[in-house]
Parts: C-alpha cells; structure tokens; sequence
C-alpha cells in the first residue's frame, strides 16, 4: 500500500458475531446484517475487487479478536490482498496475523496509546500498516469511537508518518453509516498534511461521493452500506473514478 497506481474502491466486510454487518455511526445495536463473510468477500471479488477491508467489530469494542475463525475462513478464500482492523493491540499479534496472511494490518487505539507499536512492526514489515484516525467533531476517537484521544487527524496523521505508516486510514465519524453523502474537507486537509496515501471512509452513498473523494485526493475509499444496500455496484464505482 506504499502506493496505488490509481484510486481504488475497497469494499468493507465488517464482522459481528461472525455474520457481516453494517453500523450506523459506528453504534452497536444499529447494525444491519449481511451474511456470510466468506460468501460476501467472493461476492466482492467476482465483482472486480481489487482488495478487501476487513473488521472485527467484536475486536474493536472489546479489545481483542472475536472473529478469527471467520477471518481465517476469509483469508483462506481470497487472492487479494487483505487489510484487517479491530482489536489488534500489540506488535506480536499484527506480525502474526501478517505472517498468516493479511497483508495490512489497521492500527486504531494501539497505534493512538503506543505510537511507537507503528515502527516496531514496520520494520519487520515495511508497507504493512495503516494507521486508523477515526475523527468525531474534529478529534481523533478510540475505543470503538467511544473516547476522544485529544489530538487533531492532522497532528496524528504527521506523526504516524515518520513512524514509517504505509497510509491513513480516515473515517468521518460524524457521517459514518448513515448514507447521507461524505464531508470532503477533512480529507482534503488530511491530504495537504501528510505524504503517506489517504484512505477515506464513512457516509459514501453515491457515486458523486466517491468522485469527490477522488477530487478531494484520497488514494482510495472504502465502502461498506451503499455496496451492500446495492445504492451503486462495485463496477459502477470503479467505473465513475476510471478505474479498473
């Protein structure tokens, strides 16, 4: 992910009891269920997916993987490269799941309380993690978006940089899950800060959400609900950013 050749739509599977599902704005109990993770990830794939976002919820709520089993399953399925978040909080557990297979770990509240987790597993694997700023009224949130870690995307997104991050992984609470269209400027902000690939996520409804994305100068976008509520289809949004 240390670059992408052009901007990339990523289709989410986010895991809840070992079912796909959607939240909105990230709330537990809001959830809309999806199936099968495996089912959904090929759905994907067959459908022109490039790559998958992949999410333990259970992991991020509770600080530690629920869904491996799921996961492995996933893993074991696909021929794409895989990002994976949730409830990984130390270096050993994201050089594990590395060496098992994913190929990007996604760092939220372990990378926000130990910024230094960052280098420790970049040196052992270059290129390999995504730093999460999950940004709630302009302040980076932990802990399932319940806690403001007092410091801006922007300040954040700087620091993981020189810790050797691969990309930004930004999601807008505030629009997150609710289908109500995408808030450009913090990305585009994001951007203008850091080097390192932006990947935007939260509220993409419709295919002008993922255009403006694109103009705002995120290296690719993730999307969950709108994909799976059939809003657009995978080729459509790939075809509206002239990708592949």
């Amino acid at each position: 992910m240390s670059a992408f050749p052009t901007f990339e739509v990523i289709p989410a599977v986010d895991l809840q009891d070992g079912e796909v599902v959607q939240l909105v704005q990230g709330e537990r109990g809001t959830e809309k269920t999806y199936g099968d993770p495996v089912e959904a990830a090929q759905r994907w794939i067959d459908a022109g997916a490039e790559s998958l976002h992949l999410v333990d919820l259970d992991g991020a709520f509770e600080g530690e993987r629920k869904n491996g089993d799921a996961i492995d399953a996933v893993l074991e399925t696909v021929d794409v490269p895989t990002q994976l978040g949730g409830g990984i909080r130390t270096a050993e557990d994201a050089i594990e799941l590395l060496e098992r297979g994913v190929d990007r770990v996604i760092l939220g509240t372990a990378a926000v309380e130990n910024p230094e987790i960052v280098a420790e597993i970049s040196d052992e694997h270059p290129d390999s993690v995504v730093v999460s700023l999950d940004a709630k009224d302009g302040e980076v949130v932990v802990e399932g978006w319940t806690e403001g870690a007092g410091i801006s995307p922007v300040e954040a997104a700087e620091r993981y940089a020189e810790l050797g991050a691969a990309a930004i992984l930004f999601t807008n609470v505030d629009v997150e899950g609710r289908l109500d269209g995408v808030a450009t400027e913090p990305v585009r902000e994001l951007v203008e800060a850091t080097d390192i690939p932006v990947v935007a996520s939260g509220g993409v409804a419709t295919l002008e959400d993922i255009r403006d994305l694109e103009a705002a100068g995120a290296a690719a976008v993730v999307v969950g609900s709108a994909l799976y509520e059939g809003n657009f289809s995978l080729e459509e949004a790939q075809n509206a950013v002239g990708g592949s």
